[in-house]
């Protein structure tokens, strides 16, 4: 169980900061205009009237912070733990609320995304220069999404044309730094009449470092090279306004590469992944919106077998989406929104699957309501019908309520499951097994949010219980096939405070876990139980400065406990100079104190390192 002392030491660090150091990580909107979120409900809605925990970054988080990849963004982020096997283009993990890393659904612009056979998201590939707007709903969303939504929801937003005009706007950027590290990247965007467009380009181009430490046991991998990795990627996005008020889009993202890494049958992957859509929305009628979006996503993969550089395997996958929103402005205190999701997955692989597509069918209502002026409820509830595990139902209910002191008391509890992956039900010579059921949880959250001149601040405590948990291990035969035979609890608490001092701006968060297997009562892997992030930042005129630490305690690398990886703390700092309104010179030192530290076992982590860039917008 989570101890008293830590989380008593977290909150008092917390309280003791509310008036040294302001919200950092999430841009503070003006006072005037409530932060809108899209993620939490399907819909539109302002952030202090939801019960979902929330962390939104936008464009100019993500380049105040300098970030190079979806990894760093989201590293030190309340609720979220990143594992990675070496540098950029390294296998990444994330870890919501301590549930598995096959437990987080991603969206790109509203459409599905990740491997059909793995179960899992690359982030590591995603184009962070092509990147607007990241929100990240922490807790189960299976009641809007469906499959996966256990430990929460991320959604990517590509670029877009922000405050489009006739004149076209342009952004480059250019930079390099340590590992012989460059990018390149630029979008232009614009308007014409009530069209609107923005198209983007980017590389990144790295030597890196050797991945993976020297491994003399008998199947060990000993491969002292420089594990590099290439990206390119393509942004485009194209809409239209009319008069009648609807409103037509589409968008194309297409990034493709390859990364290196250690291995004894495969060290180097070539990769594409693009995700291509369509979204149309009209008024109905008055108090109706309804929208349409189509969309396909696509997965590739061809690794090579180290020496030879013979192609080892071919992993090809597809996913084609369709949704109908519809959302009722039933009155000023009331709304509902409700729709259909359509997902055909399929795999193209020299791996011969005992079977190579799938369907999911789901209908969801979601009821967000206004009581007694200062009570907010929100209430979802869908039907999945599944053509390899048949039909689930789920859903969730959360509450509200607005102090007139600025503080907020919350509660949320909802239920989730995540299918079985193609792996799982129909990997082929008798290791799938096609009679798995979906992994569930149950999930109970309560909080305090508090909103003020001065800053905000949030303490959450949650508790989640997952139970057919798949595990993969020898059968009476000695044969490796999955099992629905595990069950994990999961404790945890979530503090964060920003707030502002002559200038200054900062944001303190902190999680405390306890992720327990509940039948060998050991920790789950690669999850650290302690995790605090600080962020500092502020403005000298043409100046801008900052600076980030990340403390962790250890985690375990194995389910039996018995390799410990140790804690760590690392320090970064950056600087940024505004040339004048279109020119500015940014400069980031990563891993200041230069900490030899792991988050898996035998995997390198960057030294000190640098990057240098120059930033050019009309």
């Amino acid at each position: 169980m989570l101890k008293i002392h830590s989380f008593a030491t977290l909150f008092v660090c917390a309280s003791f900061s509310n008036s040294l150091f302001a919200e950092q990580t999430v841009t503070q909107p003006p006072e005037d205009l409530p932060e809108m979120i899209v993620t939490a409900t399907r819909s539109e809605i302002d952030k202090q009237s939801l019960s979902t925990a929330a962390t939104v970054y936008t464009r100019e988080d993500i380049e105040r912070l300098q970030a190079k990849s979806i990894p760093d963004l989201l590293r030190g982020s309340t609720g979220v733990d990143i594992t990675q096997t070496g540098g950029y283009g390294q296998l990444s993990s994330v870890f919501m609320r301590g549930t598995n890393s096959s437990h987080v659904l991603v969206l790109i612009d509203g459409i599905k995304v990740g491997s059909v056979t793995a179960g899992l998201t690359q982030f590591e590939f995603l184009p962070i220069d092509q990147i607007e707007r990241v929100e990240i709903i922490r807790g189960p969303q299976s009641s809007l999404y469906g499959s996966e939504a256990i430990g929460g929801v991320i959604q990517i937003f590509t670029r877009k044309a922000k405050n489009a005009t006739q004149t076209p706007k342009v952004t480059l950027d250019a930079g390099g730094g340590s590992y012989y590290t460059s990018k390149t990247a630029g979008t232009v965007s614009g308007k014409i009449d009530n069209s609107w467009y923005n198209i983007g380009a980017s590389h990144f181009d790295t030597e890196g470092f050797n991945a993976k430490q020297p491994d003399l046991s008998k199947y060990g991998v000993n491969q002292p090279d420089k594990d590099g990795f290439q990206n390119t990627a393509v942004n485009a996005r194209a809409g239209h306004h009319f008069n009648n008020n609807a409103d037509l889009e589409a968008f194309f993202l297409h990034t493709e590469g390859t990364t290196h890494f250690d291995g004894n049958f495969q060290n180097q992957t070539n990769f594409v992944n693009q995700t291509v859509g369509t979204e149309g929305s009209v008024d109905v009628m008055q108090n109706w919106r309804s929208t349409l979006r189509f969309g396909q996503t696509l997965d590739q993969t061809d690794s090579f077998a180290p020496m030879t550089h013979k192609l080892a395997s071919r992993f090809d996958t597809t996913r084609w989406n369709a949704s109908w929103l519809n959302q009722f402005h039933l009155s000023d205190n009331h709304q509902f929104t409700t729709g259909a999701d359509y997902r055909f997955d399929e795999i193209d692989s020299d791996t011969q699957f005992f079977k190579s597509s799938r369907y999911d069918v789901g209908m969801f209502g979601e009821l967000h309501s206004r009581l007694f002026d200062n009570h907010l409820i929100n209430a979802s509830v869908r039907f999945d019908n599944n053509e390899a595990f048949g039909n689930y139902v789920t859903g969730s209910a959360g509450w509200r309520y607005n102090w007139n002191h600025g503080i907020s008391l919350l509660a949320n509890f909802g239920n989730a499951f995540k299918g079985p992956t193609f792996n799982d039900l129909y990997y082929p010579f008798g290791m799938g097994n096609p009679n798995l059921k979906p992994e569930e949880s149950t999930s109970f959250e309560s909080g305090l949010v508090g909103n003020h001149a001065w800053g905000n601040w949030e303490l959450r405590a949650y508790h989640t219980d997952i139970s057919n948990l798949i595990n993969w291990a020898p059968d009476s035969s000695g044969n490796w096939q999955p099992k629905n035979v595990d069950k994990a609890k999961i404790d945890g608490i979530e503090a964060e405070i920003g707030a502002q001092f002559f200038g200054w701006q900062g944001k303190l968060t902190g999680n405390l876990l306890d992720p327990q297997d509940r039948k060998t009562n050991h920790r789950l892997a690669r999850r650290a139980d302690k995790t605090l992030a600080f962020d500092l930042s502020r403005s000298f005129g043409k100046v801008d400065v900052g600076g980030a630490i990340l403390a962790q305690g250890y985690r375990f690398d194995d389910a039996g406990n018995q390799t410990r990886v140790g804690g760590y703390a690392t320090v970064d700092l950056r600087s940024a100079y505004h040339f004048n309104q279109n020119w500015m010179l940014s400069a980031k030192l990563g891993n200041l104190l230069d900490k030899n530290y792991h988050t898996v076992n035998g995997y390198n982590t960057a030294d000190r390192n640098f990057f240098l860039s120059i930033h050019y917008t009309n």
